[in-house]
């Protein structure tokens, strides 16, 4: 004989998991001293049979119903055939609906499952997010072959800030940086030319961003980083790779990071059609 024969049954019924309720009928319970339910999950209902089968069941067991059913009519069912019944039921999910409804003063979607789509969204974000982070700066190549889009360019392009605001977009990115002593990584001429994107951006104001950014670590602004005709050397070199890669191409001299994101965005749009 199971443990839980002889505790009180409850049916959990939702048109989507039924996390929601079960998760409420939970806290509910351990309100009376830490009571032990047997908990019964119906999962994706859709029909108004597996609706009728449950609470047939439920009526035999002497259970209680609990259920989230955003689909109107699958409530309707529910509630008129429990009531037939005389089977006890909790509403949990739409007292909250229509106090909304009447806040908004707009019908609800009465679509099941919407709260894990966006879920998905999030974990999807989180997940672009960490990738961004432990590709960035050609840490790993192999990350390449894995990326939505990779970005090349010398540095202080914004690569890294265009990697996370295109992560926050739910997109994979890797972001190469090109130098002209070290041979950009075979991983980048495997991938689809659309699916790179190449930065570049006006010497002089490179020059300028350089420098700032040597001072704000302390050194010298005279450093080889920033003389232009390194830069001018860097730029060259990184003209040649986007050319041998043969991706699109494009100028971030006084572009906010979300205009160049938007770009970005528009090309990789076109690269897949």
């Amino acid at each position: 004989m199971s443990i839980l024969e002889n505790h009180p049954v409850v049916y959990v019924v939702s048109d989507s998991v039924g996390e929601t309720a079960e998760l409420v009928v939970k806290a509910a319970c351990s309100q009376f001293n830490g009571g032990t339910l047997n908990i019964r999950r119906v999962p994706y209902v859709m029909d108004q049979r597996t609706i009728l089968e449950t609470l047939q069941a439920a009526k035999e067991e002497e259970a209680l119903v609990a259920f989230t059913l955003v689909v109107p009519e699958l409530r309707n069912v529910l509630v008129r055939e429990a009531e037939r019944l005389s089977i006890p039921y909790v509403d949990i999910m739409g007292p909250m609906i229509d106090g909304l409804a009447k806040l908004y003063n707009t019908e609800p979607k009465g679509q099941p499952g919407l709260i894990h789509r966006l879920d998905d969204e999030y974990f999807r974000k989180v997940e672009a997010i960490e990738f961004a982070v432990k590709y960035d700066d050609g840490r790993d190549p192999r990350g390449i072959l894995r990326a939505d889009v990779v970005l090349i360019g010398v540095s202080r392009t914004s690569k890294t800030p265009l990697s996370m605001y295109l992560a926050h977009k739910r997109l994979k990115v890797a972001n190469v940086p090109l130098m002209p002593e070290v041979e950009p990584p075979e991983e980048l001429f495997l991938i689809p030319p659309s699916k790179c994107i190449g930065l570049v951006i006006d010497p002089n104001q490179l020059n300028n961003i350089r420098r700032e950014r040597l001072k704000a670590l302390g050194l010298t602004a005279n450093a080889n980083y920033a003389s232009m005709s390194r830069i001018l050397q860097e730029l060259d070199y990184a003209e040649q790779v986007i050319k041998r890669v043969g991706c699109p191409r494009i100028d971030v001299s006084n572009k906010a990071v979300e205009e160049t994101a938007s770009i970005i965005l528009e090309l990789l749009k076109k690269g897949a059609e």
